[in-house]
């Protein structure tokens, strides 16, 4: 059987449609949890250390875009990454921190130990993100060096936490049957 050209045609606008369609929800969804994870990190960083609220900020909606994933099973499995990973990257940092100030090749140092214990620990595709959450506490140990690194790592823990809240909650409220968010 063949097709005519209209239907040929006809069917690939209405796969542009929604093509379109699904690349203007995923931008907004990503506008809107940037957007509060932002604001969310920002106000409670600046309840404890209102120097690096714009990092706890920044740090709270790059946690948001990291985790938030097309379908809910895929967020809630990025969330756990990430919470993972960012409790590892934070207590490397933290007992790194409390004995030594920062510098450029303590912070490689520390990364390469916090991928070598993901690895230790059976958690390999943690590495990453434990690398990256070493990398902006030990620059915002560079930005505020008498902040107490407790402190530091405890709320760049508290931030990701607040973005990767924010995303999980994006795809819960996300409009359309639970099926076909769940692969």
């Amino acid at each position: 059987m063949t097709s005519s050209p209209g239907r040929y045609f006809g069917g690939r606008k209405a796969a542009n449609r929604q093509v379109r369609s699904e690349a203007l929800r995923v931008a907004v969804e990503i506008g809107l949890v940037s957007l509060v994870s932002y604001l969310a990190g920002f106000h409670f960083t600046a309840l404890f250390h209102g120097a690096s609220a714009g990092i706890g900020g920044l740090w709270s909606a790059i946690s948001g875009i990291v985790v938030l994933q097309t379908t809910r099973r895929a967020t809630w499995s990025s969330a756990g990454l990430r919470i993972v990973g960012t409790a590892v990257g934070t207590t490397v940092s933290a007992i790194y921190l409390t004995v030594m100030p920062f510098s450029a090749v303590a912070m490689a140092a520390c990364m390469v130990a916090t991928v070598l214990v993901c690895y230790g620990l059976w958690i390999p595709d943690h590495a990453r993100l434990a690398a990256i959450t070493v990398g902006v506490i030990m620059v915002t140990a560079s930005l505020s060096p008498m902040m107490n690194p407790l402190l530091n790592a405890a709320l760049r823990f508290s931030e990701s936490c607040i973005g990767t809240a924010m995303a999980v909650l994006a795809v819960l409220v996300r409009p359309g049957p639970a099926s076909q968010q769940a692969s």
